[in-house]
């Protein structure tokens, strides 16, 4: 049974930082492409970063270019998501998601987890 479980989501004013886990089990995910996406109220999901298990490779979204940071510790088999310099507009439900290829389509991933609301006061 594969299983991703996200963490660490919560309340922070504008400007702050969150770091959010995404440990995943079940599987091994080396030769996997895990992402962030985020669903904010209203609207669609929408991709946020990825990251490749093995090489490391990153792919971020415009909008979080510079602030955000996705990375993975193999150990622990975790990935994470540093958020920095957060704003208002980033409040969504943050969730980690696992794909066979290396994409950003939403659609192309088999794994989610539950997410984790991300909320951003100004």
């Amino acid at each position: 049974q594969v299983q991703l479980v996200e963490s660490g989501g919560g309340l922070v004013q504008a400007g702050g930082s969150l770091r959010l886990s995404c440990a995943a089990s079940g599987r091994t995910f080396s030769s996997h492409t895990m992402g962030w996406f985020r669903q904010p109220p209203g609207k669609e999901r929408e991709f946020v970063a990825i990251i490749h298990w093995r090489g490391g490779s990153t792919m971020y979204a415009d909008s979080v270019k510079g602030r955000f940071t996705i990375s993975r510790d193999n150990a622990k088999n975790t990935v994470y998501l540093q958020m920095n310099s957060l704003k208002p507009e980033d409040t969504a439900v943050y969730y980690c998601a696992a794909a066979t290829g290396w994409t950003t389509i939403r659609s192309e991933y088999l794994y989610w987890g539950q997410g984790t609301q991300v909320t951003v006061s100004s």
